[in-house]
C-alpha cells in the first residue's frame, strides 16, 4: 500500500483529506503519528509558499511521500485578512466561535461582504520537485453563525447558490465544491496521471 503522511495536526483535516485518499489505496498517516514533535516554521508570505514549506520539511525528514494544505479565510472588506494567518488569527489557540463572533462584529455596518475561502495543497514526492495545486470557494459573510458540519470559518461562511453556511453542507458535498476539495481533486488527477 502507498503510504502518504498530511502534514498537520487539525483533526478535521485528516478526516478530510483521508476520505478523499483512501479508496484510491493509500495508507495515510499524518503529524500525529510521529514520534518526535515536528518543528516547521511557517514563514511563507502565501498560502503556496507556506504549504510548499510543510510538504518538503516531511518529505526530506521522513523521506516520504507528503501531502500539506495551507488554507484560509480571505475578506474583501477586511483588506483579506485573516488571511494567512486565519489559524493563529486573534490568538493561536483562540476559539473559531470568538474567532466568527468579531468578524462578524466588524462586519456589522458592511455592506461589501465577500470572501472565499483558498487552499493551496503542496504534495511532495522523493526525488521528485513538489507541485502545488491551489482550490478556492467564493461566497460571502453570513449575517448570523450556522450550521454544525463544519468547522473553524464555516459557520459563518455563507454560499448564495446553495442558501446555507458551509457548515450546513453535508459532509460529501462540503468535500465536492470546498477550496480544499477542489485542490485535492487537482492532486489526485496528478496522482492518477502519474501512476502513483
Amino acid at each position: 500500500m502507498k503510504k502518504i503522511m498530511i502534514v498537520s495536526t487539525n483533526a478535521h483535516k485528516i478526516v478530510e483529506f483521508k476520505q478523499m485518499l483512501e479508496p484510491l489505496g493509500f495508507e495515510v498517516s499524518s503529524l500525529k503519528d510521529l514520534d518526535e514533535t515536528a518543528d516547521i516554521e511557517e514563514n511563507g508570505t502565501t498560502f503556496q509558499e507556506n504549504a510548499r514549506i510543510k510538504a518538503d520539511y516531511i518529505r526530506d525528514h521522513c523521506q516520504m511521500m507528503a501531502i500539506a494544505d495551507d488554507s484560509g479565510l480571505e475578506i474583501d472588506a477586511l483588506n483579506k485578512e485573516p488571511g494567512i494567518h486565519s489559524a493563529r488569527y486573534l490568538g493561536h489557540d483562540t476559539d473559531y466561535t470568538y474567532k466568527n463572533t468579531v468578524i462578524l462584529k466588524r462586519l456589522e455596518n458592511e455592506t461589501n461582504r465577500t470572501a472565499r475561502f483558498v487552499s493551496a495543497i503542496a504534495l511532495a514526492i522523493p526525488n521528485q520537485e513538489t507541485k502545488v495545486f491551489t482550490g478556492i470557494m467564493e461566497g460571502e459573510i453570513a449575517y448570523h453563525i450556522a450550521g454544525e458540519n463544519g468547522f473553524g470559518y464555516d459557520p459563518i461562511f455563507y454560499l448564495t447558490e446553495y442558501g446555507c453556511t458551509s457548515a450546513e453542507l453535508t459532509p460529501e458535498k462540503k468535500n465536492e465544491i470546498s477550496h480544499r476539495g477542489k485542490a485535492l481533486q487537482q492532486v489526485l488527477a496528478y496522482l492518477k496521471e502519474s501512476g502513483l
